[in-house]
């Protein structure tokens, strides 16, 4: 008797030794190219807090103002696609109830638009595509992808440098957990501006060129730790103005200690979270852990089949001849 393989051993076995093969390509292959930034991007984060600001029709700091910080995010699809980066247009608009609601961001108490490019897969800073102002560090509006428990250098667009963001252990946010990192910002000139000699203690110079500073309370973010994206973010600006040359400062133009996400912004960033990272676990984790367990049972079941296979008689390679009947 002789073994013969069946064509359902051989399906099972070639099926099984495909998906053991696709498994760690899905790891190593395509998970590093599903995590990357996207280049149409629009979001919006409102931050609100309370401080004093500087009104100008009064000529002096009034404190107890509701502050709203409105920064919105939008990719610039035909950049990115032309230089292979992630091109992102960012406006950051600073109100008060006095100039709320605004039909010109224009009209805000203070307006910064820039341009930040990145490295779709590391997150890097690169300097191309009319990039505007200069920035360096590790991150900016959001982290790298597989977050670290270790400090990161973070761009601070206020300050025109980069702050060192310390790893200062895990935060619930809208009940799903994310890595916390602080920081603060010692005074630093940022800048000048022309204003009144009587702002800066100067009543006897009609126009003086007053030194601008910047300080920060204290930053907190809460980052996904597998997408790198913001949840929750808080900030604590000061920014003053100095006489030329001063040691102290003459004027306040805005001081809050604290500065954060709203509800709904909190909410919205977990969600998105939780939606880009379940994508990635299941690309990373689900998948490749799938398909080689069920590509290890298939070969298994394939091989035993077909070291089993079917029982069929041997030939013994003659040809017995029928014998004549005899009749009478």
């Amino acid at each position: 008797m002789r073994r013969t393989a069946s064509p359902l051993s051989l399906i099972l076995l070639g099926i099984g030794t495909f998906l053991l093969v696709l498994a760690p390509m899905l790891a190593w292959y395509v998970t590093p190219r599903a995590a990357v930034n996207p280049i149409d991007i629009d979001t919006t984060a409102v931050y609100k807090g309370t401080g004093s600001v500087f009104d100008t029709d009064k000529i002096e700091t009034v404190p107890d103002q509701n502050i709203t910080v409105t920064q919105r995010v939008r990719g610039n699809v035909a950049e990115s696609e032309r230089s292979g980066n992630a091109v992102w247009d960012v406006i950051t608009t600073v109100d008060t109830d006095k100039s709320l609601p605004a039909a010109d961001p224009h009209d805000a108490l203070d307006f910064t638009p820039h341009r930040w490019v990145m490295d779709r897969r590391t997150t890097k800073p690169v300097h191309c595509c009319k990039e505007t102002p200069y920035i360096e560090g590790e991150a900016y509006l959001k982290f790298p992808f597989d977050v670290q428990k270790r400090s990161y250098q973070w761009w601070d667009n206020t300050g025109g440098t980069t702050v060192t963001m310390r790893y200062d252990g895990t935060e619930k946010i809208q009940g799903y957990t994310g890595y916390r990192f602080t920081a603060t910002v010692a005074p630093r000139k940022v800048g000048t501006r022309l204003v009144p000699g009587s702002i800066v203690d100067e009543p006897d110079r009609p126009q003086v060129l007053a030194e601008e500073w910047y300080s920060n309370h204290g930053f907190k973010l809460v980052v996904d730790q597998r997408t790198g994206r913001v949840i929750y973010a808080q900030t604590g600006p000061r920014r003053t103005l100095r006489a030329p040359g001063g040691d102290k400062d003459a004027a306040v133009l805005l001081d809050s200690e604290k500065i954060a996400f709203t509800p709904a912004t909190q909410k919205e960033a977990v969600r998105q979270a939780k939606q880009d990272s379940g994508m990635l676990r299941m690309v990373s984790e689900t998948l490749p852990v799938g398909t080689a367990v069920a590509g290890f049972a298939l070969a298994v079941v394939g091989g035993v089949l077909l070291v089993r296979g079917r029982k069929r008689p041997e030939s013994t390679g003659t040809v017995e001849m029928p014998q004549p009947s005899l009749t009478m």
